[in-house]
């Protein structure tokens, strides 16, 4: 009767093992083929890889601007008339702040509004957000190579080191939000310019 007791309790413990064993395989399985995808932990829209080449003209100096000049750098931009309305300052903004609360981090990152209409940036504007490049960009293939041409204007986009543009953040933009995922990937890249 013990041995028969002690045989049941044996078995028991080999079945829950191979029970705890083989769970994660099955698991693995009922999630592959029931569709799941877990969310992302980004904020931005991840999109597909662009490498951007192009050059166009800095208003500033007239000195000519190529994308291989920023290599080595995260870039934020944003692409709008040089008449710049309330929108088109509020994403200064927000692309202003979001470099400064990066912190010691800060030099890593740079600010590209391409001017799509070749019109010159007030000055007021230009000395309020010193530090950002106005590239005049009209005929400049630049454009041609940012997704969905008509959407342009309502987005920062977010370009890597190597000059790939990878990230779209939304229209209603949560600048900490935006922060957030800029301070993850400042922090996990090894790229150094």
């Amino acid at each position: 009767m013990l041995n028969e007791n002690v045989r049941k309790a044996n078995r028991r413990k080999l079945v829950i093992l191979l029970v705890l064993l083989c769970s994660p395989v099955v698991l693995s399985f009922v999630l592959y083929f029931s569709d799941y995808r877990p969310g992302s932990a980004n904020y931005g829209e991840l999109i597909e890889i662009q490498k951007l080449s192009g050059s166009g003209t800095n208003q500033q100096d007239n000195n000519i601007f190529r994308m291989k000049d920023l290599h080595g750098k995260w870039v934020m931009l944003m692409v709008n008339s040089g008449h710049c309305d309330e929108a088109c300052q509020l994403k200064l903004y927000h692309m202003r702040q979001v470099r400064l609360v990066q912190n010691t981090e800060q030099h890593r990152v740079e600010r590209l509004w391409l001017i799509d209409d070749n019109v010159p940036v007030d000055a007021e504007l230009v000395e309020k957000y010193e530090g950002t490049l106005f590239i005049n960009a009209r005929d400049s293939e630049l454009l041609d190579l940012i997704p969905t041409r008509e959407s342009q204007r309502n987005h920062i986009f977010f370009i890597d080191p190597m000059g790939n543009l990878m990230m779209r953040f939304p229209e209603d933009l949560d600048p900490t939000l935006m922060g957030k995922d800029i301070k993850r990937l400042l922090h996990v890249s090894q790229v150094e310019h």
